[in-house]
C-alpha cells in the first residue's frame, strides 16, 4: 500500500471537488479512484468525505486528514528539491486568492515583485469576492476583508480598513447628498452579490443604535471591481472598503457620504470587521516558499499601510 500516493489522490479529490476530476488529473479511471478512496476509508475505519451526486464535503476526520496530506506532500516536495539541486532553493507552486479589487490593485503587483526575487516559485492568483473554504480549496493563502470565523485557521491583519459609502461629486449634484441612512431609499445604490446572496441590507451604527436599511439597488455584481467602476461612472452610491477606493478618494474621483455612521454588509459592529487579513492553514510545517511569501506580504503592507 502506497500511503503517499493515497494522500496525493485524496488531495486531488478535494482540490477538484470530484472523483472524476481527480482521476483525470492523476491518470486513473473513475472506478479506480472510487475503489482507492473506499479502501482508504476502510483502512482507517472512518468516513473522510460526504458524497452526493453533485457535491463533496469533508467530514471532521476528512479535514484533519486533508490538512496532514497537504503538509506531508509539501514536505516531500521540499525534500525532493533539496536532493535534486543540492541546495535549499525556493521552488514550487503558490496558490493565492484575493478579492478582485484589492487583488488587481495591490496583490498582483506584489506577486510580480516576489516572482522576480524567487523565479522558481510559480504563483497562481485567483480573484474573487466570494468566501472560500480554505481546507477544501487547495489554496495556500486567502486574502479577505473581515473577521475570521474558523478558529482552526490562522489570520494576520494586513491593513486596517473600514466600509465607506461613496459616489462621484457629479452624481451627488444630480441626485442630492443623503444626510441619514433612510435617505438611501431615494438613491441609486450599487450592491454586491456574494455566494448568490444579494447584499442589499446595509447595517449602520450611530451612538450605539443599530439600524438596517434595505436599499433597492439599480445594479448588482459579484465583482467588487465592477461595483467600483460603476460608482466612478456616476451610476450610484457604493458600499466599499476604504482600501479599495482610497486613491479615488484622494483624487476626489469619489467622495464619501454618511461619514458619521459605522457601515457594514452585516450586523458586525467590531472595528476589525472590515480590516484586510491574510488567512492560512495552521501547520506545524510550512513550505519555505509560503513562509517567504507571507513575510514579503506582511512587510509590504506594513510599509504601505503603517499602523
Amino acid at each position: 500500500m502506497d500511503k503517499l500516493a493515497d494522500m496525493a489522490l485524496f488531495a486531488s479529490i478535494v482540490r477538484n471537488q470530484s472523483l472524476a476530476g481527480a482521476g483525470r488529473e492523476m491518470g486513473l479511471s473513475p472506478a479506480t479512484v472510487t475503489a482507492r478512496l473506499q479502501a482508504l476509508e476502510s483502512r482507517y475505519g472512518i468516513k473522510l468525505l460526504q458524497r452526493t451526486t453533485r457535491h463533496l464535503s469533508l467530514t471532521d476526520s476528512g479535514h484533519l486528514y486533508h490538512q496532514a496530506c497537504l503538509e506531508i506532500l509539501a514536505s516531500v516536495q521540499e525534500t525532493e528539491n533539496l536532493l535534486q539541486t543540492g541546495s535549499k532553493e525556493v521552488r514550487g507552486n503558490l496558490k493565492i486568492s484575493a478579492p478582485r479589487d484589492i487583488g488587481k490593485q495591490y496583490i498582483a503587483p506584489l506577486i510580480n515583485d516576489f516572482a522576480h526575487k524567487y523565479p522558481d516559485v510559480t504563483p497562481y492568483l485567483y480573484l474573487g469576492d466570494n468566501l472560500t473554504n480554505l481546507a477544501e480549496s487547495g489554496l495556500d493563502i486567502v486574502i479577505r476583508y473581515g473577521e475570521l470565523a474558523d478558529s482552526s485557521l490562522i489570520s494576520r491583519k494586513l491593513a486596517s480598513s473600514r466600509r465607506v459609502l461613496c459616489a462621484t461629486p457629479e452624481y451627488l449634484r444630480r441626485k442630492g447628498t443623503p444626510t441619514c441612512p433612510s435617505d438611501l431609499a431615494n438613491h441609486d445604490c450599487l450592491a454586491m452579490i456574494r455566494s448568490n446572496e444579494e447584499l442589499k441590507n446595509w447595517h449602520f451604527e450611530d451612538d450605539a443604535q443599530h439600524n438596517i436599511v434595505t436599499v433597492v439597488p439599480t445594479r448588482y455584481s459579484d465583482d467588487g471591481e465592477v461595483i467600483r467602476q460603476w460608482a466612478l461612472c456616476g451610476a450610484g452610491i457604493a458600499l466599499k472598503s476604504w482600501l479599495d477606493v482610497q486613491e479615488d478618494l484622494k483624487h476626489q474621483r469619489l467622495v464619501t457620504v454618511l461619514d458619521g455612521y459605522m457601515k457594514n454588509f452585516n450586523a458586525s459592529t467590531s472595528a476589525a470587521g472590515a480590516d484586510l487579513n491574510v488567512v492560512y492553514m495552521s501547520r506545524q510545517y510550512q513550505p519555505k516558499r509560503l513562509q517567504l511569501f507571507l513575510d514579503f506580504l506582511l512587510q509590504r503592507f506594513e510599509k504601505d499601510f503603517p499602523r
